[in-house]
């Protein structure tokens, strides 16, 4: 039972930093789905790990709201890949999102008392 606790508990904190990775992976350079996806898993050593079925739904709004824009590449060799930038709009939201992560983990660190160990 506690198990079931902690994997909901761990998946409501993914859930609420999805946006933050991803638009965090696309500041320096256009990538596509995939390669986002797992840049997370291997940056995270396996923590982070997003399925198909809720990760481009995921894409797809953060592009509807602006925050990036999508457009497909073709390469010789190579399937069609949809390659993905970040925004100005994107970049603004990335900075306050950074910033509101930076306070909720020194908040929690601090109630926790990870900071102080």
């Amino acid at each position: 039972m506690i198990y079931m606790r902690v994997k909901g508990f761990a998946r409501e904190l993914k859930k609420g930093s999805a946006e933050l990775l991803i638009l965090s992976l696309l500041e320096q350079r256009a990538r596509h789905g995939y390669e986002i996806s797992k840049l997370i898993e291997q940056r995270s050593e396996g923590v982070l790990q997003f399925n198909v079925a809720s990760f481009y739904p995921l894409l797809y709004r953060l592009e509807e709201r602006g925050f990036i824009e999508g457009r497909w590449v073709e390469k010789a060799g190579q399937r069609r890949r949809r390659y993905y930038r970040v925004t100005a709009e994107g970049r603004a939201v990335l900075k306050e999102q950074r910033s509101a992560w930076a306070n909720f983990v020194g908040a929690v660190n601090r109630i926790t008392g990870e900071g102080h160990a």
